[in-house]
């Protein structure tokens, strides 16, 4: 005992220091650090048990874990008076505070989108249009809430079930429950199989969801593959000028897929450049994540309005089709279903909505169709996104 008392104690030469300030930094640790470290798990055990997103939800949860250490070295702290940056905080300034990160995600999103369905079937647009209502539903819903315009504007974007657009809204309104949103928009578009179904069903009748859709596959020119990014880019440019960074990248990354010299490129982005930057946005937005800006009740309600959005979203694109269908005659009507796959989550929510007419009726293929939406999504999701910028900048 006395020898362990003498340890305690002793100063270790030339250094300054004692063992108890080794040790000291335990003292430091709150109940709100144990939570995130929980937290932090808990996204990782998502990740790695459940293939739920895992390229951003494990450096997400292991960023959580990382910037919720007392004191830790990894975000901006103040030792001795002296200010010491985290590297956290430099990726986070040379990656997202400028939005950069973002919109090199959106050139491999761009990269991996085939709009064959929607190019063969170009009505398939407005249902993408129809899924965006669950946006603008819930900015009001926000702001009836409390809580500031633009906050409300970008916790709405979640809705979209599109994560570099919602990053990309929150962080250039410089909201401060970006942290939160990040982990809402990236969670709904993991649980897309999750949360669509009972959705879709609670809105269709048995005899909707049989309703069969031709597809007559057909060639689309080269020509038209080229011209259509470039076109779009233009028009969704004009109608909603502060857009054009969004999806001027988004349809750069599917010039370089469709203009068939640049292939080596094309799969660059779409494996490497799209991983790579998952990776770095999910371990940076970890900053975002620290217990006491992340603890609180507005995170809540975040998740929660996200939820609200992306149901009422799902919820648009249905109910649109159902709409249309009153007037369109037998032989002619939609499945209400492929409305659902108007949001962003490409192609995840595709695939639910296939899988559900497969389930109804085995010979019921829907897959190109709702593909089609789903891609005219991924364009809505960022011309909203857009307009929102616009009208509240």
């Amino acid at each position: 005992m006395k020898v362990l008392l003498f340890c305690c104690s002793l100063k270790i030469s030339g250094g300054g220091f004692n063992l108890s300030e080794l040790f000291g930094n335990v003292l430091n640790i709150t109940p709100q650090h144990v939570i995130m470290w929980i937290l932090g798990g808990l996204l990782i055990y998502l990740a790695v048990k459940k293939d739920m997103e895992p390229t951003l939800l494990l450096p997400m949860g292991f960023g959580a874990i990382l910037v919720n250490l007392p004191l830790s070295g990894a975000v901006t702290q103040v030792y001795d008076g002296v200010k010491e940056v985290g590297v956290i905080d430099v990726l986070f300034d040379g990656g997202i505070a400028n939005e950069l990160f973002p919109l090199l995600l959106f050139i491999g999103i761009g990269a991996m989108i085939d709009f064959t369905p929607l190019l063969i079937n170009p009505k398939l647009m407005i249902f993408g249009a129809a899924a965006q209502f669950g946006i603008f539903f819930t900015l009001l819903v926000a702001a009836a809430l409390g809580f500031d315009l633009k906050d409300a504007a970008s916790i709405a974007v979640i809705g979209a079930a599109d994560g570099p657009t919602s990053i990309f809204v929150a962080n250039f309104f410089k909201s401060k429950y970006l942290g939160a949103i990040m982990v809402a928009a990236y969670s709904y578009m993991a649980l897309v199989p999750l949360v669509q179904p009972p959705v879709v069903k609670l809105l269709t009748t048995k005899k909707e969801r049989l309703i069969r859709m031709s597809y007559e596959g057909r060639e689309i020119p080269k020509i038209i593959k080229i011209l259509f990014p470039i076109v779009i880019t233009m028009v969704a440019g004009i109608v909603s000028p502060r857009s054009v960074a969004l999806i001027g990248f988004l349809m750069f990354g599917n010039l370089i897929r469709e203009c068939g010299v640049l292939d080596s490129l094309s799969e660059t982005a779409q494996k490497v450049l799209a991983n790579l930057i998952t990776l770095f946005l999910g371990i940076t937005i970890a900053t975002k994540m620290q217990a006491e800006y992340f603890l609180t009740k507005q995170t809540v309600m975040i998740i929660a309005l996200g939820l609200v959005a992306f149901i009422f979203d799902t919820a648009g694109g249905v109910l649109f089709a159902k709409i249309l269908n009153i007037f369109l005659k037998d032989g002619k009507k939609i499945n209400p279903m492929i409305g659902a796959a108007g949001i962003s989550a490409f192609p995840m929510s595709a695939r639910v909505i296939h899988k559900m007419g497969l389930a109804e009726d085995n010979q019921n293929f829907l897959l190109m169709h709702s593909i089609g939406v789903n891609v005219s999504g991924q364009i809505a999701s960022v011309v909203a996104g857009g307009m929102i910028l616009s009208l509240l900048a």
